[in-house]
């Protein structure tokens, strides 16, 4: 995610993280309500409610207008279906992390589960057991159509239950296999 966009989502969780901001937007949602009638409904001074609603304004959930003398405040829905449809997606939210280096999650797995060449054990977690078949299956060169034996002799050179990696290798779509013929799959 661009810098710019996840300042946005940490200033807006920021003004979210505060019991008397969310009731304040819970009031809003109902009405329209004056920093007097805020005051009353949330049992807080008016200078504590101006700061409150100065902090939601600051990240768009509030609007004010003025009526008279007393200045009316009402959520803005807008930004909330904004922000919902636009940053709270699948790929903004996995996004947030893609300065993370998965590759040091990975390495961790390969050094506890494996030893020189050999799997010591076959992790129970898949998301262990998929890392440990990636790097099982870069054994395969692209391209080459190995027999079951075949496949079978180099799989027994990483593991003895080598039926079961091959299992595992076809269940996780790393290897191809089709009468007796298998090949490494490629995206």
């Amino acid at each position: 995610m661009k810098t710019e966009q996840f300042q946005i989502v940490l200033r807006f969780f920021k003004a979210l993280a505060d019991e008397s901001r969310l009731k304040i937007l819970s009031f809003l949602a109902n009405q329209e309500c004056s920093v007097e009638e805020l005051a009353v409904l949330l049992q807080l001074k008016e200078p504590t409610v101006s700061h409150h609603l100065a902090k939601l304004k600051e990240v768009n959930l509030v609007t004010m207008r003025p009526e008279g003398n007393t200045h009316l405040y009402q959520l803005e829905s807008m930004t909330l279906e904004s922000v919902s449809k636009e940053i709270f997606t699948p790929g903004n939210i996995a996004s947030w992390v893609e300065d993370v280096d998965t590759e040091a999650w990975e390495m961790k797995i390969i050094q506890t589960y494996i030893e020189g060449e050999r799997i010591k054990e076959i992790p129970s977690s898949r998301k262990k057991r998929l890392v440990i078949l990636k790097w099982l299956v870069n054994k395969f060169e692209v391209g080459v159509q190995y027999s079951e034996t075949a496949i079978d002799e180099i799989l027994k050179h990483y593991h003895p239950d080598f039926s079961h990696l091959r299992r595992e290798l076809i269940s996780y779509h790393l290897i191809q296999q089709k009468d007796r013929v298998y090949w490494r799959y490629i995206d």
